[in-house]
């Protein structure tokens, strides 16, 4: 890749912020007012006016209109406003990339990357549709039951595990690790709400092979991060937490509809790995700390595999609440708790906690963070992905 074609550490997260987090329906705040209270908090944790941002990027359809946040905030020149097209969770770090790409071009000089939901506001997402008439793809799978997203990806995962052999345990200690890092988060909705394995194994069956707690939440909130040239990374009092690497995409046929992808059991990552590794200019055994979208379990282990991370033979093995959860373990992953257990805000939580390991600031903290991952969105398309580095990774 050519280094003039890179946006490897041509931008540095000046701040970060979420508003509190609430079980779906639950918020006192409409989806706009979270939004706003997410930016201001970003703001204040860069130590900035909002008055400075000029540029907003998000993903999957937000409604909190750039033009409005713009006006609201009082905002003199709003340069940059972007969406990242796809469903789901998969574009989070693909609205990073956009906001990176804008700074790194000049395009804008501090860019807003936001998420904002209020399904008691809007609707649920994990529901099937509620209509008496259907069209399109889902009126060749609703007629036979496949109409929630659990229904949807576990046949996904189905097929991958039958094909490497997995067990039930591997998706048990994702589960278990998200919420053993939740109970040190007070921020998280599961906070104090600890998992064990027998808890677990004796919760009902979704749709297998996900149990109740292989299920990400549906929440409401808002999250959002500010992104600023490389050269500002001296401005705030954070360490500098470079991009090193943010892109999005999808093999081939993975949007073929009515489940006819012909690679079938994928997380979809499979063409996006290389291309983040090789802008990041690190390896899989480079990263400290792994975010990994959970819309499921079941992603994350496909996620995993599909990073370099794991090999698909080793997943029963790998997959331990020692590996998991530990600095001393093969990868510490979603050390805020994530969609299980902190907050499911359409993924970007997990940006913001791959930001906060790599300034020392998690509630999970692990030792040395140089590199830090982010996953977003598996099984949907496109999936996107994200590396942060410290100053020594330049």
């Amino acid at each position: 890749m050519s280094n003039n074609r890179t946006l490897r550490g041509k931008s540095v997260v000046a701040g970060v912020a979420e508003t509190t987090y609430y079980k779906r329906g639950e918020s006192p705040d409409a989806e706009f007012k979270l939004a706003l209270k997410a930016i201001l908090g970003a703001c204040e944790n860069a130590g900035i006016s909002p008055k400075e941002i000029d540029g907003f990027s998000s993903y999957s359809n937000d409604r909190s209109d750039p033009s409005r946040i713009a006006a609201a905030l009082g905002i003199h020149d709003l340069r940059f406003a972007s969406m990242q097209w796809g469903g789901g969770g998969g574009g989070a770090s693909g609205a990073l990339a956009n906001a990176a790409s804008a700074i790194s071009t000049g395009m804008a000089e501090c860019v807003v990357v936001f998420r904002a939901l209020a399904q008691g506001q809007f609707g649920r997402f994990g529901q099937g549709r509620q209509s008496k008439f259907t069209s399109g793809e889902p009126a060749h799978t609703s007629p036979f039951g496949l109409m929630s997203p659990a229904q949807m990806f576990a046949m996904k995962v189905n097929r991958f595990m039958h094909d490497h052999g997995v067990k039930q345990e591997a998706l048990r200690a994702i589960s278990l690790a998200a919420y053993h890092h939740a109970q040190n988060n007070p921020r998280a909705v599961m906070h104090g709400r600890p998992l064990d394995a027998e808890k677990y194994d004796n919760s009902r069956w979704i749709v297998e092979p996900f149990h109740l707690y292989d299920c990400c939440q549906e929440n409401d909130g808002a999250a959002a991060m500010i992104l600023v040239p490389a050269e500002r990374a001296k401005d705030f009092d954070h360490p500098p937490c470079y991009v090193l690497s943010a892109l999005s995409g999808s093999h081939y046929r993975a949007g073929a509809p009515v489940h006819n992808t012909p690679d079938y059991g994928t997380s979809t990552f499979k063409t996006v790995a290389p291309r983040l590794y090789d802008m990041a200019q690190v390896k899989p055994s480079d990263v400290d700390v792994l975010q990994s979208y959970e819309n499921f379990t079941g992603g994350v282990l496909m996620s995993v595999v599909e990073h370099g991370l794991c090999a698909p033979d080793e997943c029963n093995e790998f997959f331990t609440l020692e590996n998991l959860t530990s600095s001393s373990g093969k990868l510490p992953l979603n050390t805020s708790g994530g969609n299980l257990a902190e907050c499911y805000m359409h993924g970007l939580g997990l940006n913001v906690e791959g930001v906060r390991q790599v300034w020392g600031e998690s509630t999970n903290q692990i030792k040395d963070v140089n590199v830090s991952m982010v996953t977003s969105g598996p099984m949907v398309t496109p999936v996107s992905s994200c590396i942060f580095g410290s100053e020594a990774t330049l």
